[in-house]
């Protein structure tokens, strides 16, 4: 396909497309991801997730910043909610660090979640790939800032930084279990301020009541983004932190990890989208649809008869088989 080549060749407009089509998914989707896959796994992703309002399109502004003074070439997925109306992002890209906006060397990219419960679109660690694939060395991802079910946020980069700031009204011992999971970094932003001290103690207090990684011990970074304090400490602990996974072989078992589990979630989607087509247009179903929807029956247990109706399930497999080899998929 031309325009992949013209993506990995730095062409910008090609790259955009790229994005788009992967984003739209099916079977151009699939072709791209063939491509661009063998040739991902030079760059470094970053994760930064945290409550909204906590300041992270700013943060990931600025480090982004810091990345290109060393000459590094920056890609931003930034993951928006979803307008009810349009289904697209909110903000799209023009409203995000419009300091970067027309470098060349920097490729922002606004994602609509489109419903997903884990803070990240579907397609997002795709699209991280991509840009991987065409020549960014470090990739940074912003989620939409949706508290604990980020964990999406593990599967999808390397380093992970949670930001959190005083006075949220978030409690971090209500959050622990989630944060203590994802965690590789805890910045504190807008420290200047009220409780921002004793937030960054309770943090450590936190991390010091909890098991120690032999490899790697948590910071807490205390920043002021809009006014450029403690942004250099944080880059420095992301490169530190990539340095440790290097070096303890941490990061290559994780991008294996990864590998497993975009196989895993490629099947699933495969299979979830061409069998739930089949149940939504087979006759068979409507009484089952009837049944729950008048309130007859729960769907617990129509679910379980549907579930050992070997005909019937038989039936989806053999038209969806039918399905792919007509499209020679």
């Amino acid at each position: 396909m031309e325009l992949i080549e013209r993506a990995l060749a730095g062409d910008r407009q090609a790259l955009a497309k790229l994005v788009t089509l992967v984003e739209r998914g099916g079977p151009e989707a699939r072709d791209v991801m063939r491509a661009v896959y063998p040739r991902s796994g030079k760059g470094y992703s970053v994760g930064i997730t945290g409550p909204p309002g906590a300041g992270k399109s700013t943060l990931v502004g600025k480090l982004a910043s810091i990345a290109r003074e060393k000459g590094l070439e920056v890609a931003i997925v930034a993951a928006d909610p979803t307008s009810p109306f349009s289904g697209g992002a909110i903000l799209g890209d023009r409203v995000r660090m419009p300091q970067h906006y027309l470098d060349e060397g920097v490729f922002i990219r606004s994602m609509a979640t489109r419903g997903s419960p884990g803070g990240l679109p579907r397609t997002a660690s795709s699209v991280v790939k991509v840009f991987d694939a065409c020549g960014k060395d470090i990739i940074f991802v912003e989620t939409v800032g949706v508290g604990q079910t980020e964990i999406d946020i593990i599967e999808a980069t390397d380093t992970t930084v949670v930001v959190l700031v005083p006075g949220a009204g978030d409690s971090v011992q209500t959050m622990k279990a989630g944060l203590m999971e994802i965690a590789d970094i805890f910045v504190v932003n807008k420290a200047d301020r009220p409780g921002a001290e004793y937030l960054v103690a309770e943090l450590e207090g936190m991390l010091h009541e909890s098991p120690k990684q032999s490899w790697w011990d948590v910071p807490v970074v205390a920043t002021q983004a809009v006014n450029d304090v403690g942004i250099d400490e944080l880059y420095r602990q992301i490169e530190r932190h990539r340095q440790a996974l290097e070096e303890s072989g941490r990061l290559a078992a994780k991008r294996s990890g990864q590998r497993r589990n975009d196989l895993l979630r490629t099947i699933e989607h495969s299979v979830m989208t061409e069998i739930t087509q089949e149940i939504e247009s087979d006759r068979q179903m409507a009484k089952y649809f009837e049944k729950v929807e008048s309130g007859e029956a729960d769907p617990y247990t129509v679910a379980r008869d549907i579930l050992t109706n070997e005909a019937l399930i038989e039936n989806w497999l053999q038209r969806a088989r039918e399905k792919r080899r007509q499209v020679g998929g």
